[in-house]
């Protein structure tokens, strides 16, 4: 047999196989072992290779890629410890249920356990936080293979697109030689053959769950809908449709996409963090919570709902997921969001709803959401909750922005503002993670038709500094906004801000790193914003674009505080105190 020849002959077969089931993107980091997998994605045209040099940031790349396209994207690194690099980004694909085509390349079976340079377990190697895996067979030079390793892709495609999407890994053994010599190596490019990219798997609720829900729905007076996080957003016209049809307010967090957008937002509810850490008089508790997608960012509102016993709370997910860790669901009913929004509409027979309930939630909500603008605005120290209501008043209709996690998200949920002008709104809370946001972000710029802004703290950015190099090399458009505040500025917010004698050192952390010399070692333009009127000036930009605004974390806790509490007194219809 020659191995060469057949290494060659099911690279292709198996990359043929991504392509017709409508793989457009593949994220490869050099190696030796990779390498017929590797010649095989550059000597054709229909799947884009991007070349990485850094695993970990290839995998953040390529997620970030998958959730703004809604499509798989192929990853490929040889044997090893490369292969162990992409596990962060494997966990955050699977939880926030992201497509991932994982291919890690691997000495043959014959040289594992044995001592072989190179030569990890890498046999399931990501556990439970894949869809399926896979130990694909080494290439044997028969007809068979030709039909058996574009199965294998097309099957991987088709379980990543699945009722619960996430990655997939296939470990794909290689013997020696790799590849023949240039003269004996069969010409390029090779033809894919037609292109039919597989449909995402959408099921419907059973008629029983709907009629359950349905029952819920004529006994109840004071329906809520919680829309939580969701990889590619949540459907907003149904969901919107079914709050009108209960007139029901939804508290819509700016992950679940309903926060903006021409749908309607009559009923939707953005500042219901502030009004839940002091609830205002009137806002009586629901006796119905429906609720879609991820848990809130909010902590106050994942505390209300926890609080709400005895209340019925319907948990919609997709089949086979379950996100529920406060223990509050009631019911659970599996099947596509959207499709169970219509399918309750037509089910609905009687509805009684108190008809100053919808009213007094979205009084309220204005109230506190305008008091969280003025406050933002009103500052006369850099604020970092400001970063987002100048980003949503400058950036263009379509336009990407990527939060990152600890304070960035938290300052997304508090001041994105429900507007008509359509923002995609993201971020990796699957694990909640600070590392890979750069990666991310970058993905979504390779891909997306306007602009992305990446929010980003400074330990984070430091975190995955190697990503920047995707920029430099692919010549990516992405503006980063540095909030620098040296340090952990999340756990200052939390108990342990207290203890003096540990804090600093050990959770407030400050870095003491000047970050203008990493943008200059990537090529990058950076800008240092003393004033608003700096940072406004800097947005967008062309290529990579990073924006540092320095801030102090005490102050930044101080001004959280007095906003939430400019906020509650709102929601009550008080005079705002000076300042």
């Amino acid at each position: 047999m020659d191995i060469a020849a057949a290494n060659t002959a099911a690279s292709r077969a198996f990359v043929r196989g991504l392509a017709r089931a409508g793989v457009g993107h593949a994220c490869i980091t050099p190696g030796s072992r990779s390498t017929p997998l590797t010649v095989a994605f550059a000597e054709q045209r229909a799947i884009r290779p991007w070349l990485h040099l850094d695993e970990r940031s290839a995998a953040f790349f390529a997620l970030g890629m998958a959730r703004a396209t809604g499509r798989p994207v192929a990853l490929v690194c040889t044997s090893g410890t490369a292969a162990a690099n992409y596990l962060p980004a494997v966990v955050e694909a699977h939880l926030s249920r992201i497509p991932l085509v994982v291919c890690t390349t691997d000495r043959p079976p014959r040289l594992r356990d044995a001592g072989a340079p190179q030569a990890i377990d890498q046999v399931k190697l990501f556990g439970t936080s894949v869809r399926w895996a896979a130990d694909l067979p080494l290439p044997a030079g028969t007809p068979a293979d030709e039909v058996r390793f574009a199965q294998y892709a097309e099957r991987a495609v088709r379980a990543a697109l699945g009722a619960l999407p996430g990655p997939v890994h296939l470990n794909l053994p290689f013997e020696e030689p790799l590849v023949a010599a240039p003269g004996e190596h069969p010409g390029d490019p090779y033809d894919t053959g037609e292109l039919a990219a597989f449909a995402p798997l959408v099921l419907p609720p059973a008629a029983e769950d709907v009629a359950r829900v349905a029952a819920l729905v004529a006994a109840a007076r004071r329906p809520l809908i919680v829309a939580g996080p969701e990889t590619g957003g949540l459907p907003a016209r149904e969901i919107a449709a079914l709050a009108a049809a209960l007139d029901a307010p939804i508290l819509a967090d700016p992950l679940s996409g309903l926060r903006t957008g021409a749908h309607d937002r009559s009923r939707v509810c953005v500042a219901y963090d502030a009004l839940l850490r002091d609830l205002p008089p009137g806002l009586d508790a629901p006796d119905l919570v429906l609720r879609f997608g991820a848990a809130p960012t909010s902590k106050a509102l994942n505390l209300w709902l926890a609080g709400l016993r005895g209340t019925p709370q319907v948990l919609i997910d997709r089949p086979g997921g379950f996100r529920d860790f406060l223990a509050a669901a009631t019911h659970m009913v599996e099947g596509d969001a959207g499709l169970f929004g219509a399918a309750l509409d037509d089910a609905i027979t009687e509805c009684l709803i108190d008809s100053t309930w919808v009213q007094a939630w979205t009084s309220a909500d204005s109230r506190a959401a305008r008091a969280m603008l003025d406050a933002a605005s009103s500052f006369a120290a850099p604020f970092e909750g400001r970063v987002f209501t100048e980003l949503q008043a400058a950036l263009p209709a379509g336009a990407t922005i990527v939060a990152g996690n600890s304070m960035p998200v938290r300052d997304l949920d508090s001041f994105i503002q429900s507007d008509a002008k359509p923002l995609h709104l993201v971020s990796n809370r699957g694990a909640n993670g600070i590392d890979g946001v750069v990666s991310s972000a970058l993905g979504a710029a390779a891909v997306a038709d306007g602009p992305v802004v990446l929010v980003i703290g400074d330990v984070s950015f430091y975190h995955d500094m190697n990503g920047l190099w995707a920029a430099k090399r692919h010549n990516l458009d992405l503006t980063i906004v540095l909030v620098n505040n040296n340090g952990g500025g999340i756990f200052n917010f939390l108990p342990q801000a207290a203890h003096e004698a540990f804090f600093e050192e050990w959770f407030g952390t400050p870095p003491d790193l000047d970050f203008a010399h990493a943008v200059a070692l990537y090529g990058g333009r950076y800008t240092l914003a003393r004033d608003w009127a700096e940072f406004a000036a800097a947005l967008p930009g062309r290529g990579l674009n990073v924006i540092e605004l320095r801030t102090d974390r005490l102050a930044n806790v101080a001004m959280h505080q007095q906003a939430w509490a400019h906020a509650s007194a709102a929601a009550r219809g008080e005079a705002l105190a000076a300042r």
